[in-house]
């Protein structure tokens, strides 16, 4: 069974533990595969409004998702969500947890819509997930992401409203 809850600061060397891996390959988030611990903390738990991990019943972390408003004041309605699924829980629908429990999490916290910015095209896993969950891609950024292996590649822009308006 898995649980969702909110981060808390002894999860962080587990949080980290995935994220490092991630952030180092440089095939999804747009961070240095040089940063460091400290800001990938800042950007992971301190800048966003709120951090989550999802955990089974032995309370192992499994993903950790963070919200946090895409633009500042007249754009605060509109969220962004990072996700990371570990390396041993993945294709087990830890990131589908992840994204619809975000979805409400983001509604209880007063957001209209939810965006992706930078949604990498190679990501092909990813962008068939937010499609099923009922996010558009509203933008394509030609070259946007600088990839280690395919070069400058696109990225898409992946939004999704949150409210019957």
């Amino acid at each position: 069974m898995v649980t969702i809850r909110r981060f808390e600061s002894v999860d962080w060397p587990h949080v980290w533990s995935i994220l490092e891996p991630v952030f180092r390959a440089g095939e999804t988030y747009a961070f240095s595969p040089d940063i460091s611990e400290a800001e990938a903390h800042n950007v992971w738990v301190d800048r966003p409004k709120t951090t989550y991990v999802a955990v089974d019943g032995e309370d192992t972390l499994l993903g950790t998702y963070y919200i946090k408003p895409n633009q500042p004041q007249l754009g605060a309605h509109v969220c962004n969500c990072g996700y990371v699924v570990g390396a041993a829980a993945r294709g087990q629908g830890i990131a589908t947890l992840m994204c619809a429990h975000s979805q409400q999490a983001a509604k209880q916290l007063g957001f209209r819509a939810m965006q992706f910015n930078l949604v990498v095209a190679t990501n092909k896993a990813a962008i068939h997930l937010w499609q099923k969950l009922g996010f558009s891609t509203i933008g394509t950024l030609p070259g946007a992401f600088n990839h280690p292996q395919q070069g400058f590649t696109n990225a898409l822009v992946m939004f999704k409203e949150l409210t019957d308006h």
